[in-house]
């Protein structure tokens, strides 16, 4: 028998340890590496993915037709060229057409400062605040050198920083443009074994739903995209009738710099208000309100109810989601997060209804075990 007074020895409690390979470790350590030193390169290579991706249908039926002389380097490069010439040069014509019309326009208020610059048309009558900005306008500028007045008044130096801002956008989406077109080139060489390869390590980590999800991300990127250039459709065509009707001068050529400019979120406006400017500081018929109010009306309309219209149908999400994957993949991403944002609710609402399915069928399992038995 054991004496009571014997103590026993405590014995330690068992603690689980999880053991991992040591090449996880050094595999983690390598992508995450690697993700630090291309953090500046994210925006240029998820732009040229989104764009081999939407473009890859037109690239293999491009190279179908070359002459079997030609290699896949030089098909590759010269789609890469066509497609970057197709996409920059009306978004060079749109900027330089505003660029000039800008100068034109300085060139008038310097012109009409000399005399005062009058009252807007129509800018008395417009509600709410219209009085009030007709009594500013003409207290502040009306007046024969008064805004050269209130530009020299003007401190140079705070100019500074918004120049240097403006200078390191500038410098910035140049080298995003420069990477994109360089590893789309290189995307195009190389789709078919990266898709492929990719494929394989998704199954691996999804099982048999890889293929599904690969699918429905594909669609889902070809949507977005054209439901870019929808909106930039719509927007020009809808902004000329619009600015026809108002009487407008050149119509034609203000649709066609809003209807470019639209591409890009927000830019749309800045042409709308050049215009608005330009018509406040000349003599025309046409009251300037009336066409900014037409022109902001035409802007949203496109990108709050065309743009996720057309893309719900590829990405099979309600509107309000599209909106929200639109705006906030822009305000995360920039304008590649315009086509990233509804393709990530779209994978996450796949991989909840997946769940939802497969949980349903534990369910049904769980409830009648002779079912499962007889599986």
């Amino acid at each position: 028998m054991r004496n009571p007074t014997d103590r026993e020895t405590p014995v330690p409690p068992k603690t689980m340890t999880i053991k991992l390979p040591t090449g996880w470790f050094y595999g983690a350590l390598i992508v995450i590496l690697s993700a630090w030193i291309l953090n500046s390169f994210l925006q240029a290579m998820l732009a040229a993915c989104v764009t081999a991706i939407a473009s890859w249908p037109l690239y293999t039926r491009f190279a179908a037709r070359l002459p079997r002389c030609i290699g896949r380097n030089s098909s590759s490069l010269i789609f890469t060229l066509a497609l970057t010439i197709f996409v920059l040069a009306p978004l060079m014509f749109a900027f330089g057409a505003l660029l000039s019309e800008a100068h034109a326009l300085l060139s008038a208020i310097a012109v009409a400062d000399k005399k005062g610059i009058a009252v807007p048309q129509g800018l008395e009558n417009a509600p709410l605040i219209g009085p009030w900005l007709a009594a500013r306008w003409q207290s502040q500028l009306a007046s024969p050198g008064a805004l050269l007045t209130w530009t020299q008044r003007t401190d140079a130096a705070a100019l500074v920083p918004w120049a240097q801002s403006l200078g390191q956008f500038t410098v910035r989406h140049a080298f995003i443009i420069f990477f994109t077109v360089l590893l789309l080139f290189f995307l195009y060489q190389e789709g078919e074994s990266l898709a492929a390869g990719f494929r394989r390590v998704l199954r691996r980590c999804l099982g048999e739903h890889a293929d599904g999800f690969a699918d429905l991300a594909t669609r889902a990127v070809r949507a977005s995209v054209n439901s870019m250039l929808v909106v930039a459709l719509f927007d020009g065509l809808a902004s000329g009738v619009a600015y026809a009707i108002v009487g407008v001068p050149h119509a034609a050529v203000w649709a066609a710099v809003t209807g470019l400019l639209a591409l890009v979120p927000f830019l749309g406006y800045v042409a709308v208000g050049a215009l608005a400017l330009q018509l406040a500081m000349t003599v025309t018929t046409t009251p300037p309100l009336l066409a900014l109010g037409l022109g902001c009306f035409v802007l949203f309309c496109g990108d709050k109810v065309v743009r996720p219209v057309v893309a719900c149908n590829g990405v099979r999400l309600r509107f309000v989601w599209v909106l929200m994957g639109c705006l906030g993949g822009f305000e995360v991403l920039g304008l590649i997060g315009l086509v990233i944002g509804p393709v990530v609710l779209t994978l996450a609402r796949e991989l909840w209804e997946q769940r939802v399915r497969d949980l349903a069928v534990v369910d049904v399992t769980d409830s009648n075990p002779q079912v499962s038995q007889s599986a």
